[in-house]
């Protein structure tokens, strides 16, 4: 009993001696600059009456520009994130099931995962600019040229790149999740019912539920890195229908206002957290049947 118990001790401690260094960089480089920023947040005041503590982040929140940026990030979210899961399960439906042709669209949503992402802003820049290929077409055609990067229309741009540049992660999990599912339950569900929408919403989503879920969680927090390619796109002060909370944030960078950074970021995760907690907490309580 002795011998397993030291077994046992040697084992944790050699556990945590390989884990210690990734906790010690985690802790300095994440959870004591979060620390300082909630502490900035209610001990400097962002605004000229001098104010402190809640009132800062009351004074964030009737900020025009912050309201701006937050409600173009919302409806970013809700906009790209059903887009990128339907696709990204359409593809994977595609590629489990091995039909012609579905190699070349997994290939080409699989692809940008490998590239780097000012290549891949390039690369929409020429479809996409002033004297682009869409606005060379639409001069060839006789109708009226956009301008797709300083307009109302780069929103639709920015999704199409980020459903693009993100859709092959999720197409790698969603084929995980499909191959999970047994062929004898496909096989006979297959038999009982020849409508393709039944059997996608009768057996692969319940049985594929917890990887849908995770999958879920992940596209939304990929939605705060789209903000690479906003900027790479349009710099740091785009048209005003891309502008998002991470812009905000990255020019009170450079303004060095580090009050107003503290506040707008302690918002924004907070803004992150809630909705996920209470999305896992629904899900576990689904899971041990207490709903």
């Amino acid at each position: 009993m002795n011998l397993r118990l030291n077994a046992r001790r040697r084992e944790s401690i050699i556990g945590f001696a390989f884990i210690l260094p990734a906790m010690v960089g985690i802790g300095v480089l994440f959870v004591v600059p979060f620390v300082e920023s909630i502490y900035i947040s209610f001990t400097s005041s962002i605004s000229a009456s001098g104010q402190t503590g809640i009132s800062n982040y009351l004074d964030m929140l009737q900020n025009r520009t912050f309201q701006l940026a937050f409600v173009n990030t919302f409806r970013f979210i809700i906009i790209s994130v059903p887009l990128i899961m339907a696709f990204s399960l359409t593809i994977a439906m595609l590629l489990h099931k091995k039909l012609r042709g579905s190699q070349f669209f997994g290939s080409v949503f699989v692809f940008p995962l490998i590239l780097p992402i000012v290549t891949v802003i390039m690369f929409f820049k020429i479809i996409f600019d002033t004297h682009g290929f869409i606005n060379q077409t639409l001069m060839r055609l006789g109708l009226p040229i956009v301008d797709w990067l300083n307009s109302s229309a780069s929103f639709a741009v920015l999704v199409i790149i980020y459903v693009w540049k993100n859709c092959g992660y999720n197409i790698v999990l969603f084929l995980a999740a499909l191959n999970s599912i047994p062929k004898e339950i496909n096989e006979v569900y297959s038999l009982d019912s020849k409508s393709v929408f039944r059997r996608i919403f009768g057996v692969i989503l319940p049985l594929i539920a917890p990887y849908l879920f995770f999958i879920l969680c992940l596209s939304i927090i990929n939605t705060f890195r789209s903000f690479r390619e906003a900027y790479i796109l349009a710099g740091s002060h785009p048209h005003t229908s891309i502008y998002m909370v991470q812009h905000f944030i990255s020019n009170n960078i450079r303004n060095m206002n580090y009050p107003r950074l503290a506040v707008a970021t302690i918002i924004v995760f907070v803004s992150m957290v809630i909705p996920i907690f209470f999305a896992f907490r629904y899900r576990l309580k689904k899971q041990t049947g207490e709903l």
